[in-house]
């Protein structure tokens, strides 16, 4: 009985300064005392919560299990006892029994959360994870408070944490929005589109777009007042080898940029007042958004490499302040 008492009270112990740890870990992500890392949190949840698990099944629940019917025994063979003494015991057995029986907050706040967090890491590991878009790179295609769905199997299949594909899938094509690490700072995830692949020259001059020497067309559409800035702005439809989508062209914003320093592979790039010249390397991706003068992309900080990948954007499933947004994306 006394080392019953001492694990009980070890184990609530122990929990409660997980528990705390969390609280800690979560506080000063939000606080940004230090970078969090979500991918690991949840494997590292999954794996703690099923050890919990583990050992409710094979050691906790048998003992309390026990536990209650060594009462059920005991407490039989009392009444027995006293009833042929002539003595008739009351009392409810059963809700002592399901008192034995229940779970301590330890354990269901841990074992008991297993199968929930095991499909939250399984989903958001390899089918499907939800964003939130935080900026207006991509306006008019994505806005604001938009929250997304990311296709993780689209390009392959990737261990979680170390982002390792280990099942290959389809390769990026041009005009997909995908979402990827951003090289600069891979703990912060970027969305843009894909404009030019491995071995392509992308040139970006006088704000026309062109791909291996081929001008991609561009169709006028109205201006479009951006909630932003407060302005409008010159709005065209391209079609990217076959994959139409709206951009923004601010005209009073200059043609070239300024490049960050030291991104790999940056002497595959000319720079200019008219804007920029790459060359994309191997099992590189040349990104942009598409709000193309209110964007930082590839233009700015180079390549994606194929390892930063972390899906293809789809699908907007909720925007709070504008319920319309909800549907597919191109």
């Amino acid at each position: 009985m006394p080392s019953s008492k001492w694990t009980i009270e070890s184990m609530s112990a122990l929990t409660g300064a997980l528990y705390a740890a969390l609280v800690i870990y979560l506080g000063g992500w939000l606080k940004d005392w230090w970078p969090g890392n979500f991918a690991l949190l949840l494997l590292t949840l999954t794996f703690v919560t099923f050890l919990y698990w583990l050992a409710e099944r094979l050691f906790f629940a048998p003992r309390r299990a026990r536990a209650a019917a060594q009462f059920e025994s005991q407490e039989a063979a009392r009444r027995a006892d006293l009833a042929r003494q002539g003595i008739v015991v009351d009392g409810q057995v059963d809700d002592v029994k399901a008192r034995l029986l229940q779970q301590p907050w330890w354990l269901d706040w841990t074992a008991g959360l297993f199968p929930v967090i095991a499909v939250v890491f399984v989903l958001r590991s390899f089918l499907f994870e939800p964003f939130k878009i935080p900026s207006g790179s991509m306006i008019p295609t994505l806005q604001v408070g938009d929250l997304i769905l990311v296709n993780k199997f689209h390009y392959g299949i990737r261990l979680p944490v170390i982002n390792k594909k280990i099942i290959p899938n389809h390769d990026p094509q041009r005009g997909d929005v995908m979402v990827f690490h951003y090289p600069m700072n891979p703990q912060v995830d970027y969305i843009k589109r894909v404009v030019g692949l491995p071995g392509d020259e992308v040139s970006y001059l006088n704000k026309q777009l062109r791909i291996n020497g081929e001008l991609i067309p561009e169709t006028p559409q109205p201006d479009y007042y951006v909630d932003e800035r407060h302005v409008y702005e010159h709005a065209f439809e391209e079609d990217l080898k076959g994959v139409k989508h709206r951009i923004l062209n601010d005209p009073d914003r200059p043609a070239g940029v300024t490049p960050f320093n030291g991104f790999p592979f940056k002497d595959n790039c000319q720079y200019s007042a008219e804007g920029v010249v790459c060359k994309v390397p191997a099992n590189q991706y040349f990104m942009m958004g598409d709000h193309r003068d209110d964007s930082q992309d590839s233009r700015y900080w180079g390549f994606v490499p194929d390892e930063n990948i972390v899906g293809r954007a789809f699908f907007v499933w909720m925007n709070f302040g504008d319920l319309g947004r909800i549907g597919s994306f191109h």
